[in-house]
């Protein structure tokens, strides 16, 4: 064996050059790992108001896309301008439903 021609530093060397994967990436193959063997057999169904809450959620759109779009140039171009009264009142909004909804 020659010295410096070890088998594993070539190997990791070789990891060290190809594309690094994402966080998400990796966090999607951990969790898939052995899915199959897991996952084989077991029936699952929704009910009919899952499938209601899906199909309402994926017609809905919770954003107006244009409005971001505009937002993003004008944080960008430092147009952007906060409405202090109108965060202020949202915040008392969303916590009065709070604690109306906390006392039950």
């Amino acid at each position: 064996m020659k010295i410096g021609n070890k088998p594993d530093l070539q190997q990791t060397a070789a990891a060290a050059k190809q594309t690094p994967k994402s966080a998400t990436t990796v966090a999607t193959e951990e969790s898939t790992k052995g899915l199959s063997e897991r996952a084989a057999g077991v029936p699952v169904s929704f009910s009919s108001s899952a499938r209601a809450l899906d199909s309402q959620s994926r017609t809905n759109t919770d954003f107006d896309a244009d409005r971001v779009k505009a937002m993003r140039e004008a944080i960008a171009n430092g147009s952007f301008r906060v409405n202090a009264e109108a965060v202020a009142d949202k915040l008392l909004a969303n916590t009065e439903e709070f604690l109306v909804h906390a006392r039950g």
